[in-house]
C-alpha cells in the first residue's frame, strides 16, 4: 500500500486525499511523532494510510504548513552533472565516476518555505531525492530500491559566486545556505511511483518553464547512485541522496534568481513544492 509521509511542526504525518493526519493519533499511540523514526516502519504507515482511506479526520491540506519531510538526516549526498544536457551546457564533460559532494542538512526546508538569497548569483536546480530506509554496505545494484523507502521533490539551491570564488569549484558550503534544501511536498513510498526509474521533473520560474527532462535519462541511476555511495561508507535510514539536476539551470544562461521570483518544482508521482526568493542581508 502507497503512503505520503509529511512533516507538520515537526510531527509526523500522514497524507491521504487532501487529509493530513497526525501520524501518533491515527496509530493510537502505536508510532511517535518523530518524521525520522517513522520512515524506518513503512509498513506500518502503508497499515495505517489503508485504515484512513476515506476518512473525513485529520486537517485539511490547505490549512497546514509543510516542513522538510526528512527533516535530520545524516547525510545528505548530491550528485553533480548526472544529465548529459546538463553537462554540456556546463560546458563541462562527464566525470568517470559520480561527482559527489554534500549539502549540510541545516539548510533543509520544506515545500513552501522562502529561499533566503546572499548573492546576486544564486541559482535554482530541480531534482529528485532519494531516501534511504534500509541502511547497508556494499548493497548490490540490482538490490539497491530494496533499500530507498521512497523519494521527495528537492531543489539545489546554489550560490554560484561562492561556488566558483577559488581557483577550483567548491560545491558544498555554496549549496548549504540556511534555505538552500528545499523539499517535499512529503516522501512518497517507492511502490506509489508510476515507474521509479522514469519520471517527470520540471521546474518553472516565476511561471516560465526553465526545466523539462525525465529520470530515466540520469547518467547514474538511482540504483548506481545507492551501490557506489555503499561501497565507501554504511548507508543509515534517513540518509538522502539528490541525484542531480537536468538542463535548464540559470547559471548556464547568466539569469540569476531575484528577490520576489518564485520558483516551481514538480515531479509525476511525487508532488510539488513552490518556494518564493528573498533577499536576506
Amino acid at each position: 500500500m502507497p503512503f505520503r509521509l509529511a512533516n507538520v511542526s515537526g510531527r509526523a504525518a500522514l497524507v491521504v486525499g487532501d487529509r493530513v493526519h497526525d501520524l501518533e493519533h491515527a496509530s493510537e499511540s502505536r508510532l511517535g511523532p518523530d518524521p525520522m523514526d517513522a520512515l524506518r516502519r513503512p509498513d506500518d504507515l502503508a497499515a495505517i494510510t489503508a485504515s484512513l482511506e476515506g476518512s473525513d479526520g485529520g486537517d485539511a491540506l490547505t490549512d497546514v504548513t509543510l516542513g522538510p519531510p526528512v527533516p535530520r538526516p545524516g547525510k545528505v549526498f548530491a550528485i553533480g552533472l548526472n544529465y548529459a544536457a546538463h553537462a554540456a551546457e556546463a560546458d563541462l564533460e562527464v566525470p568517470p565516476h559520480p561527482l559527489v559532494f554534500t549539502k549540510y542538512p541545516s539548510c533543509l526546508v520544506g515545500p513552501t518555505a522562502d529561499v533566503r538569497m546572499r548573492s546576486p548569483r544564486c541559482d535554482y536546480e530541480a531534482e529528485l531525492v532519494v531516501v534511504i530506509g534500509t541502511g547497508g554496505k556494499d548493497i548490490p545494484r540490482e538490490r539497491a530500491w530494496d533499500h530507498v523507502v521512497g523519494v521527495m521533490a528537492g531543489q539545489d539551491i546554489s550560490d554560484r559566486r561562492l561556488q566558483f570564488a577559488t581557483q577550483r569549484p567548491q560545491f558544498s558550503l555554496a549549496k548549504s545556505y540556511d534555505t538552500f534544501g528545499p523539499t517535499g511536498p512529503w516522501m512518497v513510498s517507492r511502490d506509489a511511483l508510476p515507474d521509479r526509474d522514469d519520471l517527470h521533473i520540471r521546474c518553472w520560474v516565476n511561471d516560465e518553464a526553465r526545466q523539462d527532462d525525465r529520470t530515466a535519462h540520469m547518467i547514474r541511476p538511482v540504483p548506481e547512485l545507492v551501490a557506489y555511495l555503499s561501497r565507501v561508507l554504511t548507508l543509515e535510514p534517513g540518509d538522502l541522496i539528490f541525484t542531480g539536476t537536468p538542463e535548464g539551470v540559470g547559471g548556464s544562461k547568466r539569469i540569476y534568481l531575484q528577490a520576489g521570483d518564485v520558483v516551481r518544482t514538480e515531479i509525476e508521482g511525487v508532488g510539488g513544492m513552490r518556494n518564493r526568493c528573498v533577499n536576506d542581508a
